[in-house]
C-alpha cells in the first residue's frame, strides 16, 4: 500500500525537477484551431511552416552567391582582357618602330672584305721600293745631263726610269702580278667605310633607329650596356651618321644591331602569342589586327578621300547609270 500510495503522488505532482533546486519548463500549450487536428497530438500541423521558410530562403541565398562570383569572373576577365589589349597595342606599337632593324645587311655593317694590317703593310713596302727604284734610276739619267756620268749610262737610267713608271701603272700592274697595290687597299677602305655609313644612315633614317630599339631592352637586357650609351644618345639627336668614321665604331653600331635583332624576334614571338591566346579566350577586339596611323602618314580614310577626288568624272558616273 505504501508503494501504490507513493507512485500515486508521483503522477499527480506536475512540477517534475530536473535539477535540484529548479522547476521543470511547463509544457506548451497547443493552438487553438477550428479545424480538427488530423494527425496525432504529438506532431501538430502548425510549427512546421517555418521550415518551409527556411526551405524557400535557401536557394535565394545561393543564387545571390553564384550571381556574385559571376561577377567576380566577369569584371576578373574583363580586366585581363584590358591588360592583354594594352600590352598587344605596346608590343604592335613597339614593332612597328623597330621593324627597319630587319632590313640591315649583314656583309655590309661587316665589311669582311676589309683589307687588314699584313696587306696594308707589305703593300707599303712595295710602294716605296718601286719610289725608290724610280728616283734613283731618275737621277742617273739627270747626272747624265750634267756630265757627271757617262751618256751611255744616263740612257740607260732614262729607260730604267720610264719601265719602272710603266710598272706602277695599273693595268700593266696585272699583267705581271695579282696582288694588289697600296693605293687600292686604301680606296677600297674608303669604299667600305662609305658603303657602311649609307646603309647606316637608311636603317637610321629621319627619325632614328638604335634609340628607339633601346625600348626593347625588356626583351635583351644587352641593349642597356653602357658601351652603347653614346650610339643611342648620337642615335636620338639624329647625329649617328656622322659619328661612324672609323671601323670600330662600325662594328659596335653593328653589335648594336644584332642585339636589337634578337630584342625584335622575342617581341614579335610574344606578340604572336599574345595573338593566339586572344583567338583561344574569344576576344576579338585584342586579336583583331588594328592598324593604327604612322606619324607622317594619312590614315586610310583620308587616302579613300583622296583616291575618290582623284577618280575622273567620267569613271564615277559609270555606277550611276548602271544603277538606271
Amino acid at each position: 500500500m505504501a508503494e501504490n500510495s507513493a507512485a500515486h503522488k508521483n503522477t499527480d505532482n506536475p512540477g517534475a525537477v530536473l535539477h535540484p533546486g529548479r522547476a521543470a519548463d511547463p509544457a506548451p500549450e497547443a493552438p487553438e484551431s477550428p479545424t480538427p487536428a488530423t494527425g496525432s497530438d504529438d506532431y501538430p500541423s502548425g510549427p512546421a511552416q517555418p521550415a518551409e521558410v527556411e526551405d524557400v530562403s535557401e536557394p535565394a541565398g545561393d543564387e545571390s552567391g553564384e550571381e556574385s562570383g559571376e561577377e567576380a569572373d566577369h569584371d576578373s576577365e574583363e580586366l585581363e582582357k584590358s591588360l592583354a589589349q594594352s600590352q598587344q597595342r605596346k608590343l604592335r606599337l613597339l614593332l612597328r618602330q623597330c621593324d627597319r632593324v630587319m632590313l640591315m645587311d649583314f656583309n655590309l655593317l661587316s665589311m669582311s672584305d676589309w683589307p687588314d694590317n699584313f696587306s696594308m703593310a707589305a703593300a707599303r713596302r712595295n710602294r716605296d721600293l718601286w719610289i725608290f727604284s724610280a728616283l734613283v734610276a731618275a737621277s742617273v739619267f739627270l747626272s747624265g745631263l750634267t756630265g757627271y756620268v757617262p751618256a751611255w749610262l744616263a740612257g740607260g737610267g732614262l729607260g730604267a726610269f720610264v719601265i719602272i713608271l710603266l710598272l706602277g701603272v695599273p693595268f700593266i700592274r696585272r699583267v705581271y702580278t695579282d696582288n694588289p697595290s697600296y693605293m687600292d687597299l686604301v680606296f677600297k677602305r674608303q669604299q667600305l667605310l662609305r658603303d657602311a655609313r649609307k646603309h647606316a644612315a637608311h636603317l637610321e633614317g629621319k627619325e632614328g633607329l638604335a634609340w628607339q630599339c633601346l625600348r626593347m631592352a625588356d626583351y635583351n637586357p644587352t641593349l642597356r650596356h653602357r658601351r652603347f650609351r653614346p650610339l643611342t644618345q648620337l642615335s636620338e639627336h639624329r647625329a649617328l651618321t656622322g659619328w661612324l668614321t672609323r671601323r670600330d665604331r662600325i662594328r659596335l653600331y653593328l653589335i648594336f644591331m644584332l642585339e636589337a635583332e634578337k630584342a625584335y624576334n622575342r617581341a614579335q614571338e610574344d606578340f604572336f602569342a599574345g595573338h593566339q591566346k586572344a583567338i583561344d579566350r574569344g576576344w576579338p577586339s585584342v586579336a583583331a589586327e588594328t592598324r593604327e596611323p604612322v606619324a607622317g602618314e594619312e590614315p586610310e580614310s583620308a587616302q579613300d578621300e583622296t583616291e575618290v577626288e582623284a577618280t575622273p568624272e567620267s569613271e564615277r558616273a559609270e555606277p550611276s547609270s548602271k544603277a538606271t
